[in-house]
């Protein structure tokens, strides 16, 4: 056998000999024999060979090392998070309770003053050329054709802030900056998030950088370094790319955060793996074709390309560089239902590709596939899925459908400690949760989300609720939806399964902190803002400001949220405003309403915006100009759709 072939062969079986031990043998005398029993070759004995190999297996194992530690700074990040969460959720049960604790006698002030809210709400419903409620005449509409993104942020009227100090114009231009989202990406139309949500993402992108590059022989003969540690950090990203997936995960928790405000995150990672995925097989190929050394290399291309290891690595890559291409979202909006399909199919070929890959990865797929069993199986199948028979009618714009069920509320939450688990919908939610919703008579391996338009179940403190009434507005798309809205034409009801209840209380726990309390939806986002609206107007009646301003695009959708809500609402003292159709009237200009309400109110100001995306930003942008100006606001922006 050739010198070289021999030289080869020994190099493979003590390079594979290290990382299997993970560590680097200084002398490479102990291989020697089980090697030459099995073929009686001598190890070779070229100084500058053995010298490279050496350094070539100590970059490699080293990079073992330093990867180790990125989960620990993760873990880090993650308790900073959570004990800025745990104080911001102090400050806020205190500045509550100093609003409300002064609630008997300023309720029965509201009470007294319930007549004249009717009165004038009848005498708003009269008009005959506006819907209930209208904006104030300093707030006006523009011209449909015109781009809402370019609308004025400041209404008229602004009121003259004191004098402040140098740092305190700094932090409030940072909070300024931090808070503003810049207009979507040109030609591709891509939606970008806040520059607070930017910088979080560029950090982390960031640290993996540093994780790659850290130590790195930056020669072309340790090539193979590079590419190889492209593969590692794609594999402790995995666990991370899980959690953030789940939808019951212990992030909530630490984070005051539900899965899906962090979904941003989920498909940042995603992205990040793919990158780092696609690197690692270029950077495979680069080094066999142009940077390995001749001593070290096989059989030709060929036999390397086919090799099953090598193999085994290309169905890993493929197999994820389909989930990124099937997750963008253009690609969500037009076949969810083949994303869907292609998401769970996908993603167990590339555990399994990966598994047999290489051994190194194993402990993270088993970790991936726990995260998987637990949140999949034994969360939503046996602890959070319950099913119903609901009645179901098509409203006036014939394209929303509207599925309502009721039941009553089980008296017994389970025993031990099971019982914090135990929650389904059946035992209730909270304001601007969501479920997913299947139909077994149409699709009933597809499961798709919905915010419950309906009001929470009210809590006193004297009694738990009794009943449930549950209702859910679905806008038709292509799917699933549309094949209900096909089945609602001719049946009036349907069983459906519910998983869930799933959000957090975050949106509602900052309302309650604030003395004025502004939710603003677009569309079918009065799904997430009505239930906070009603729990604030209800549960927390008469102890602040509560404003809710609805944007339609059409008068059809008017039916969508009950005549009498909208009158309990006002009764309750929340000032309702609903603008003329945007089709008719234009945009409101909801910029100058916001920068109108956050300047003219004293103390705390929380706005809630549920919308499409360019309210969303136009919104945003609004409370990030006042917040500049010196007005206290805390904002939370529930993006609807998936």
């Amino acid at each position: 056998m050739p010198v070289d072939q021999i030289d080869r062969d020994w190099a493979i079986e003590v390079f594979r000999e290290s990382l299997r031990t993970s560590r680097l043998s200084v002398e490479f005398g102990q291989f020697s024999t089980s090697f030459n029993t099995q073929s009686a070759r001598e190890i070779p004995n070229d100084p500058d060979s053995l010298e490279y190999l050496r350094e070539f297996i100590a970059y490699i194992l080293d990079g073992r090392t330093i990867i180790f530690t990125y989960n620990i700074a993760l873990l880090v990040i993650l308790v900073l998070f959570s004990l800025f969460h745990l104080y911001e959720s102090i400050s806020e049960k205190s500045r509550w309770r100093i609003i409300e604790q002064d609630s008997t006698s300023i309720a029965a002030e509201c009470t007294t003053d319930d007549s004249e809210i009717v009165n004038e709400n009848e005498a708003e419903s009269s008009s005959s050329s506006t819907l209930e409620g209208s904006l104030p005449s300093e707030i006006t509409l523009k011209a449909i054709e015109e781009d809402v993104e370019r609308q004025p942020l400041l209404g008229r009227r602004q009121r003259g802030t004191p004098p402040v100090s140098l740092g305190a114009r700094l932090l409030r231009g940072l909070n300024t900056l931090l808070m503003y989202q810049p207009r979507p990406i040109p030609l591709i139309n891509r939606t970008l998030p806040s520059n607070g949500t930017s910088l979080f993402v560029t950090a982390f992108i960031g640290l993996n950088i540093f994780y790659h590059l850290y130590l790195m022989p930056f020669e072309t003969r340790f090539f193979f370094v590079f590419a190889d540690r492209a593969g590692i950090v794609f594999i402790v990203n995995l666990p991370l790319l899980y959690i953030l997936a789940a939808k019951n995960q212990p992030l909530k928790l630490l984070t005051g955060r539900s899965y899906e405000a962090l979904n941003i995150y989920h498909r940042r990672v995603g992205e990040l793996m793919c990158f780092e995925a696609f690197v690692h097989f270029a950077g495979m190929l680069a080094w066999r074709i142009w940077f390995e050394p001749e001593w070290l290399k096989g059989n030709g291309f060929w036999g390397y390309i086919t090799h099953p290891l090598v193999l085994l690595g290309i169905g890993a890559f493929a197999s994820y560089e389909i989930l990124f291409f099937t997750s963008l979202g253009s690609f969500r909006q037009r076949w969810y239902e083949l994303f869907l399909a292609s998401h769970v199919f996908l993603q167990f070929a590339a555990l399994a590709f990966l598994w047999l890959h290489f051994f190194t990865s194993r402990p993270y797929i088993l970790a991936c596939l726990a995260i998987f069993f637990v949140d999949r199986i034994v969360w939503r199948v046996f602890m959070k899925s319950a099913n119903f028979t609901a009645d179901i009618s098509i409203l006036e714009d014939d394209e929303t459908l509207l599925l309502s069920t009721d039941w009553d509320i089980p008296t017994s939450k389970g025993r031990g400690w099971l019982r914090p688990f135990r929650q389904s919908i059946r035992h209730g939610w909270h304001p601007a949760d969501h479920v997913f919703i299947s139909v077994p008579a149409i699709h009933p391996l597809q499961a798709h989300p919905f915010t419950i338009a309906s009001a929470a179940p009210v809590v006193h403190p004297s009694h738990s609720p009794t009943h449930a009434w549950l209702s859910l507005l679905i806008r038709v798309q292509a799917g699933l939806t549309a094949d209900l809205l096909k089945y609602a034409r001719a049946n009036s009801r349907v069983t459906v399964r519910l998983d869930g209840p799933y959000g957090s209380r975050d949106p509602l726990n900052m309302l309650r902190s604030c003395d004025n309390a502004v939710m603003i939806a677009g569309g079918s986002g009065i799904a997430v803002v009505f239930p906070l609206a009603w729990d604030l107007a209800t549960t927390h009646r008469g102890k602040r400001q509560v404003h809710l301003i609805w944007v339609i695009h059409s008068r059809a959708q008017r039916s969508w949220l009950p005549e009498d809500r909208i009158t309990e609402l006002r009764e309750f003292g929340v000032n309702v405003i609903i603008p003329e159709p945007t089709n008719e009237a234009g945009r409101p200009d909801i910029a100058g309403h916001i920068a109108d309400l956050a300047t003219s109110s004293e103390g705390r100001t929380g706005f809630v915006v549920s919308g499409p995306d360019g309210l969303n930003r136009s919104a945003r942008n609004a409370c990030a100009e006042v917040v500049k100006s010196g007005a206290d606001i805390q904002l939370r922006v529930e993006k609807f759709g998936w």
